[in-house]
């Protein structure tokens, strides 16, 4: 059997390795998105799997009133003519209408923010994917505790 002999200095870049690598998250998605949404996200993708990251959307932790609840996304980009965001799907996980808004950007619009204001059916992920002109594709979710549901299918 070989000894192997490592370097203090192999033995402190192995730590640090294992220490920063599970922090740095562009793990795929896919087991991020829920299954009704799948077929959704693909489609404004291209089939290409998003990529977790540069996606933040702020949303309360507690809506009261799920008929007007305060959505903010953030995206990371220069926003150049060579590299911007060119739109922004945003996806309820309970809503009737999964598909709540779609944005599209250009290297004109200067900042990848979008402000807005969403309905929604109850407590859920909301999640939006950003696609980016090289064609990648980003996601970010968030769960909001809705009190009181709106969108709701009356029958």
């Amino acid at each position: 059997m070989a000894h192997v002999r490592l370097t203090r200095r192999q033995v402190l870049g192995a730590l640090v390795a294992s220490v920063l690598l599970p922090a740095i998250n562009t793990s795929h998605a896919a087991a991020d998105v829920p299954e009704r949404l799948q077929s959704l996200i693909y489609e404004v993708t291209g089939s290409v799997i998003p990529t977790v990251g540069k996606v933040k959307l702020t949303l309360p932790p507690l809506a009261e009133s799920g008929n007007s609840v305060p959505l903010k996304i953030q995206i990371e980009s220069p926003m150049t003519a060579e590299e911007y965001v060119k739109s922004i799907h945003v996806f309820s996980e309970k809503n009737p209408r999964p598909v709540i808004a779609r944005f599209h950007l250009s290297p004109q619009t200067g900042k990848a923010e979008i402000n807005t204001r969403i309905r929604l059916a109850g407590t859920q992920h909301v999640l939006a994917v950003a696609i980016m002109s090289d064609g990648s594709a980003w996601l970010g979710s968030t769960e909001v505790v809705v009190t009181a549901a709106a969108c709701i299918d009356e029958k």
